[in-house]
């Protein structure tokens, strides 16, 4: 049978398989388990919309089709559309009740949409029944590190480790608690495994960036700069970015989006008050910004939220096709932004906060939909804040943050885009200076919650004690008092960061203020 020929080639030869099946499908259109075939070849290529499309189909003709729909929940989880995820997972989870793989599935999405106390049982569960799953193990970790038990997640980052010693990604993750410190059998296990010929290119980049911090905790800026350097460079080859596509889109929101753009729109989209953007660049103090003002009894704190950009993306020739946008169109987009979010929020305070950083780029479109909504702007020392994204690996996006050069320019081009924005908009952005907020936290604090339009609240000046999940990279950072130290760990690496400073340029000198972009398109 031609549906099986294809089975047989389904895992090493997708470009034999994919063709077999569609002449298969064309002679019978019918047959729900070559259909679900198809949409497996679509999703490991990443075409997931398509995948989605032909599961729908194959469980229109086969409801009871377990498998195809536990394909669905997966393709809808890889979509970032976790609630509807979870409700295949609760039907496959009604007929199989203790299937681990829909269960750790389940954990994966609650952890997604923030239940992190819902999903820790799930993955204990899962542990029950696969206790020699080492990246089971890691994800448990991440989920208790979220919630701050450090300890907790340490413990379980080491046991994924005694698994699977290869496991570059549980290495970093000790790393990236940014609180642990490798002692010297860590560091030679590191460098063993890394040693190896047989290694997967992931645990390579990762030991890289895990053995940069390493040596530089010890001192060593040289042999640190070497792993940092070598865990970018291989991660730069597994990412498409273009930083002149970056220059481009920043050119064309100035050129689309002058004053007299938001003049002729005042009053357009969605009047609620509720979000609080805090954008910017990451590992500039977002996530500090967010702690302090979600320890205010008005604010909710979130997350990322990955809902603008996907609003922009509906957008038909965005971001040029702001201009046409009508006045109902504007409107929709800001109610639709703020349904999305709802899913994230867990309490009732009027308030929240969507720290994406990289919705610096949208900050137009948050005037037009949601021109009461607050933006700050957290921002730090150019080369402080860059050196620290390209010790970073992060699980996602951010795919400026692999070199030097495209880290400058992307720095360089937000600093830009938040220039035409106070132009054309003065005063619609307040601007945290990350090095004001460590050295006088009570006047930069107070300052904030002004342009929030928030009372003054105590708890604010003592943002580490707030219990809360946070997610991001500087989840044990700010559970600590504020502290001066992170904006001196580039020097040691200053003979290095030369093409970070040429694509920079003049930003350093005039940093906090921007360079004079007015001759520029």
């Amino acid at each position: 049978m031609l549906v099986d020929a294809a089975l047989a080639l389904h895992d090493n030869r997708l470009e034999i398989a994919e063709p077999l099946l569609r002449s298969y499908l064309k002679r019978d259109p019918f047959d729900a388990r070559a259909i679900r075939m198809l949409a497996e070849l679509a999703g490991r290529i990443g075409r997931n919309r398509d995948a989605e499309t032909l599961l729908r189909r194959a469980l229109e003709l086969a409801p009871g089709f377990t498998a195809a729909r536990a394909n669905l929940a997966i393709v809808l989880y890889r979509l970032n559309r976790a609630p509807e995820a979870l409700a295949e997972l609760d039907t496959l989870l009604a007929d199989e009740p203790e299937h681990v793989g829909h269960i750790n599935l389940k954990a994966a999405a609650l952890g997604r949409l923030g239940s992190f106390e819902d999903a820790i049982p799930l993955y204990e569960r899962v542990l029950e029944q696969a206790p020699t799953q080492p990246k089971v193990w890691m994800s448990y970790g991440h989920m208790l590190k979220t919630v701050g038990r450090q300890a907790d997640g340490v413990a379980a980052y080491r046991h994924a480790i005694a698994l699977r010693p290869a496991l570059g990604e549980a290495w970093w993750s000790l790393a990236n608690l940014k609180t642990v410190r490798f002692d010297d059998a860590d560091v030679a296990a590191m460098t063993a495994q890394l040693a190896r010929d047989a290694i997967d290119v992931a645990d390579r980049f990762h030991l890289d960036f895990a053995l940069g911090k390493a040596w530089e905790e010890r001192g060593d800026a040289d042999r640190a700069f070497a792993h940092y350097a070598a865990g970018n460079a291989l991660r730069r080859t597994q990412i498409d970015y273009d930083a002149d596509e970056t220059t481009r889109f920043v050119d064309a929101i100035r050129a689309t989006c002058p004053a007299d753009f938001f003049a002729a729109r005042a009053g357009w989209g969605c009047p609620s008050a509720d979000p609080i953007f805090v954008l910017g660049m990451p590992r500039a103090g977002s996530t500090l910004v967010e702690q302090i003002l979600a320890s205010h009894p008005l604010v909710e704190g979130t997350t990322e939220l990955p809902d603008l950009p996907v609003l922009a993306r509906r957008i038909e020739h965005y971001p040029a096709g702001l201009a046409s946008l009508t006045p109902e169109q504007a409107r929709q987009l800001g109610e639709d932004y703020l349904r999305r979010a709802a899913v994230q929020r867990r309490s009732d305070r009027p308030f929240f906060v969507d720290k994406l950083p990289n919705n610096w780029a949208h900050v137009a479109l948050i005037r037009v939909i949601l021109p009461n909504a607050t933006i700050i702007d957290a921002r730090r020392d150019p080369r402080a804040c860059c050196f620290s994204n390209f010790k970073q690996h992060f699980a996602r996006g951010q795919a400026f943050s692999y070199a030097l050069d495209d880290m400058g320019r992307y720095y360089r081009d937000y600093v830009r885009m938040m220039a035409h924005l106070d132009t054309v908009q003065p005063g619609r952005v307040h601007r945290v200076i990350h090095e004001e907020l460590v050295d006088a936290p009570e006047p930069t604090i107070r300052a904030l919650l002004d342009a929030c339009a928030l009372p003054f609240d105590a708890a604010c000046l003592s943002s580490h004690r707030t219990e809360r999940p946070v997610r991001t990279a500087s989840s044990e950072q700010v559970r600590q008092p504020i502290f001066r130290g992170g904006d001196r760990a580039w020097r040691p690496f200053a003979a290095h960061l030369a093409p970070l400073e040429r694509a920079l340029g003049d930003v350093i000198e005039h940093y906090p203020l921007a360079p004079d972009f007015s001759s520029a398109a």
